[in-house]
């Protein structure tokens, strides 16, 4: 017995070198992602940043501008219209896909093959450009030649990008239409990781689809339902190409979000350093309500061991 001590310290060593030996490889292979990552990400932010703070029309000299161009657009009396329209724009948006997707989650998760191939209609329209669909939505919608004029239904034949409150509804409802498979997918994935057996002692209980749902499959999707609203608010900041084409900011004003207001500044009136004044703005609202949404889920490994 007293031999048998000393031969078990080596492979103690052997296991700890050969953690070591194949953790740095793997860190290695980390190198060429973290390179793209600061050149096209922290790069490009630190330009924007910096000329947040000059004076460039895009083509000519840059000049040094100080905090003037922060000045002019935090005193922009449209400014809090803009930020309003952009929220109003995020949280109807959220509020619309995430019970839809949701929902079509739950039921796509089903073996059935039928559900497979209707997973796979509903995901064709986040292939679709955003442009390509406001160009076919905006010949649908049109009041003169379009669904409503060809059907002769006068209430698809309105003037919905005429007027303010119609045309949040558009771009919300178009929004949705585009994202809802993707969100849909995420869900369908969760919901085939709660494990069956908690759905079979909910059955032997008396506990039927509409009480299972709420009570098992919501709350084990919990996180997943973080996941996918960090996804949807965060994303709701960069809608451009679809409002551009759709409604160009109008009618007036209704449909100007900041990310519109952007491109208006830089590209149409000239002025990059405001244009990066909104588009440093944007990045920030980003992060805080990643933040926010973050704290409000937990970390990933509280949600690991309450799933287990």
């Amino acid at each position: 017995m007293t031999m048998a001590a000393p031969s078990e310290a080596p492979a103690v060593v052997r296991t700890s070198s050969s953690r070591v030996g194949r953790s740095g490889p793997v860190a290695w292979m980390a190198l060429p992602a973290l390179a793209m990552f600061l050149l096209f990400g922290v790069v490009p932010l630190v330009g924007v940043l910096a000329l947040s703070f000059a004076q460039w029309d895009g083509l000519g000299a840059i000049h040094t501008a100080g905090l003037s161009n922060w000045r002019s657009v935090l005193s922009d009396p449209s400014l809090p219209h803009t930020v309003l329209v952009t929220f109003e724009i995020m949280i109807l948006s959220w509020a619309v896909q995430t019970p839809m997707s949701l929902l079509l989650g739950v039921f796509l998760a089903g073996r059935q093959r039928y559900r497979a191939l209707l997973a796979v209609l509903y995901f064709i329209p986040l292939l679709l450009s955003s442009a390509a669909i406001a160009i076919t939505y905006k010949a649908l919608l049109d009041p003169n030649f379009g669904l409503g004029a060809g059907l002769h239904l006068s209430f698809l034949a309105q003037d919905w990008l005429g007027k303010s409150n119609l045309a949040v509804g558009v771009v919300i409802f178009v929004v949705s239409w585009q994202f809802i498979p993707f969100h849909s997918l995420i869900y369908q994935g969760g919901v085939r990781q709660i494990p069956t057996s908690m759905y079979e002692a909910a059955s032997i209980d008396g506990a039927g689809r509409i009480r299972q749902f709420f009570s098992i499959t919501v709350p084990q999707l919990k996180y997943t339902i973080i996941t996918s609203s960090t996804l949807m608010v965060v994303g709701s900041l960069t809608f451009f190409d679809l409002i551009f084409v759709l409604t160009a900011g109008g009618p007036g004003d209704a449909t100007r979000v900041l990310a519109l207001d952007m491109y208006k500044r830089g590209f149409q009136a000239n002025l990059m350093g405001p244009a990066s004044v909104i588009a440093v703005m944007l990045v920030l609202l980003g992060l805080v309500l990643a933040l926010l949404l973050r704290r409000l889920g937990g970390s990933t490994t509280a949600s690991q061991q309450e799933g287990a």
